[in-house]
């Protein structure tokens, strides 16, 4: 063998085996920008001991060392301070022991993706949702008596108030101790609204001890409203709405005294409730009063349906400032839910019976999660 065959093939063993493939590097698909994804294929022949991946912002370089990778790598995403909309080279060189070598550059520009496609079952569900619940508030406004269940809590309210009118005693609403940004809590304030209506036209006394001075202003607002609205602003009492304690256990323990001292013929407890929910519920139900609780707090729920006469269960105190507002938008949106949860219990039985019968066509068309 000639020696400058020798030569070429020990320079060829000292450079190393080429690569299967060349280095891609894209755009990350159905991300929020500043990434670029980088593939490859492993040596056609031997094993690297690294990789080595470096970028530039022009192709004539220079280029950085972005990442270390081990032979095992095949993938590498790139959101090391990447700017949309700039192009960006890369390179990567498989090393080992006695050998290097280069695969050939590629170049990407990271883009943010507006839609991620693998959510595309959720955008028409959220498309039909929003449908169905602008049709249900445009057939609410026009008159139409949209069927809402029956809820036995609701159903008591005002015969709640009737006996504390009778027996000359005062009302009791608490309105939890969340923020006034709680979901639980803003329901709270429509049932407070017609609590504090019907106490105005019959004359009642409305007592409404609050955790937080904004939960406070809004109580006493909606209690004055009301009263406004019944014809007796007269009756609004502003030293009835008053603020306590933020602390949980002091103001659990004020208004215990004030059920004790009052002796109150109903007491509502409406909104986000955490441990204090028993001992009011018990302190109440020593005092000998009519209590209709309702929370969305599901760990609370158990202690109020032990001591209170009528508790509204998560939903249904959403449900509760519908039925007891009559407002067109709550009902539309309420009537929308009821159809939702009916499709997607559709959804689920049609799935069941799918898988079983064999067939995975539901379980991939409701893959969100691509």
């Amino acid at each position: 063998m000639p020696a400058c065959w020798i030569i070429t093939l020990i320079l060829l063993a000292l450079r190393g085996p080429a690569p299967a493939a060349g280095l891609e590097a894209v755009d990350t698909p159905n991300d929020h920008g500043g990434t670029v994804a980088l593939s490859w294929a492993p040596p056609a022949e031997g094993q690297p001991d690294r990789y080595l991946v470096l970028r530039a912002a022009v192709e004539a370089g220079p280029f950085d060392t972005v990442a270390v990778l081990p032979a095992s790598a095949l993938r590498y995403s790139d959101s090391d301070s990447l700017t949309d909309g700039q192009p960006y080279y890369y390179r990567l060189i498989a090393q080992a022991e006695r050998w290097s070598r280069e695969y050939p550059s590629a170049q990407a520009i990271p883009l943010a993706q507006w839609f991620h496609r693998g959510k595309a079952v959720v955008l028409v569900f959220s498309v039909g949702f929003a449908a169905i619940m602008l049709l249900m508030i445009h057939h609410a406004r026009r008159g139409m008596q949209l069927y809402v269940r029956p809820i036995a809590g609701i159903g008591a309210v005002d015969e709640a108030i009737g006996r504390a009118t009778e027996m000359g005693k005062p009302i009791l609403f608490v309105p939890g101790i969340g923020e006034a940004s709680e979901v639980a809590t803003i329901a709270a304030f429509t049932v407070l609204g017609r609590v504090a209506k019907r106490t105005a036209e019959y004359g009642t006394r409305l007592i409404v001890p609050n955790t937080y001075a904004t939960v406070m202003i809004i109580a006493q607002e909606v209690v004055k409203a009301s009263c406004i609205n019944a014809g007796r602003p007269e009756a609004y009492q502003e030293r009835d709405v008053f603020y306590v304690t933020s602390e949980q256990f002091p103001f659990t323990a004020a208004v215990n005294g004030l059920m004790l001292r009052e002796r109150p013929a109903t007491n509502f407890y409406l909104g986000k409730f955490y441990a204090e929910s028993l001992i009011l519920a018990e302190t109440g139900f020593q005092a000998g009063s009519i209590q209709i609780a309702g929370t969305d707090e599901l760990t609370q729920i158990p202690f109020f349906v032990a001591a209170c006469d009528y508790t509204l269960m998560g939903e249904e105190l959403y449900a509760a400032s519908a039925y007891l507002s009559n407002d067109p938008l709550q009902l539309g949106t309420l009537k929308a839910q009821d159809i939702a949860k009916l499709i997607v219990v559709a959804l689920v039985i049609a799935g069941t019976l799918a898988v079983t019968l064999g067939s995975d066509s539901v379980v991939r068309l409701l893959d969100i999660v691509q």
